[in-house]
């Protein structure tokens, strides 16, 4: 029903679909879950594959046998849909599993992080991005009508988050969509795993929504030179994006931007008054 002042009348609505995700590793004839989140159907070899990539599981798509849903006696046709399993090319270490613990339980909202969280990166091999291509003001202001206009499920749903991969010269290369922002950019990183495209150096990531900590963390994995977003970045992403090097522009809406972290020359910005 759809109120209009005192007036009410029946309507109808198309409401964005959110289900479990169950991902399961499999490795050495077992399988257990890793993670559980809630999703938009779609693009679920992606998202698990994205997922265990960001996170340090798959450190490239050699490292990957095989995705697949759950063909388990006694799971329902409609349910083996909600399990993804994700077997290895070779037997996971210990040292490859550790890095899920926190993320047993993962959602489609923001992550908790902090100052031993972005230590850890470090240990983890994260290291200082290279000098990206030069960005252009008018090409940046470009990309979320562009990005926008890729949204089929948004346009229907209105109820969708998004992250598009653009080139430095602002063409679309790939967007996907999802109930939650983190999901999103992981199917996007999944997309380019299981393409052979990582690390994707050069290029410039949109994402709906504010930036986080988790997508500067999950951009730094990908190896993109800028991330952007509509709305503002937290803190701790402003940190992590400083500290490592990535362009992070916010509040990129209505022509106009904010310039939170990048290297000197990373816009190529006009005299004061500008962006």
């Amino acid at each position: 029903m759809e109120v209009s002042g005192e007036v009410a009348t029946k309507s109808d609505d198309n409401l964005a679909t959110e289900e479990p995700l169950e991902v399961r590793l499999v490795h050495g004839g077992h399988r257990f879950p890793v993670a559980v989140t809630m999703r938009t159907p779609g693009a679920d070899f992606e998202l698990a594959a994205g997922f265990l990539f960001n996170e340090g599981v798959l450190q490239g798509r050699e490292r990957l046998r095989r995705i697949s849903y759950c063909v388990d006696k006694g799971v329902g046709e409609e349910q083996r849909y909600n399990i993804v399993n994700v077997e290895l090319a070779a037997a996971a270490t210990p040292a490859d599993i550790a890095p899920l613990e926190r993320h047993f339980s993962m959602t489609s909202a923001c992550g908790v992080c902090g100052k031993a969280t972005l230590e850890a990166l470090w240990a983890r091999g994260y290291r200082a991005l290279p000098e990206g291509p030069r960005l252009r003001p008018g090409m940046l202001v470009s990309l979320p009508a562009k990005l926008r206009q890729a949204q089929a499920l948004f346009e229907t749903t209105g109820g969708l988050h998004a992250a598009g991969l653009f080139t430095a010269d602002g063409a679309l290369v790939a967007v996907r969509e999802d109930v939650g922002r983190h999901n999103a950019m992981d199917k996007l990183v999944g997309w380019a795993l299981l393409k052979g495209k990582l690390p994707l150096a050069g290029h410039v990531v949109l994402v709906s929504g504010r930036s986080s900590f988790e997508l500067v963390q999950k951009s730094l994995s990908a190896g993109v030179a800028a991330l952007c977003s509509v709305s503002a970045p937290s803190s701790l992403a402003v940190d992590l994006a400083r500290e490592f090097g990535l362009t992070l522009v916010g509040w990129l809406r209505d022509g106009r931007f904010k310039l939170y972290s990048g290297a000197a020359g990373a816009c190529e910005l006009g005299a004061p008054g500008g962006h």
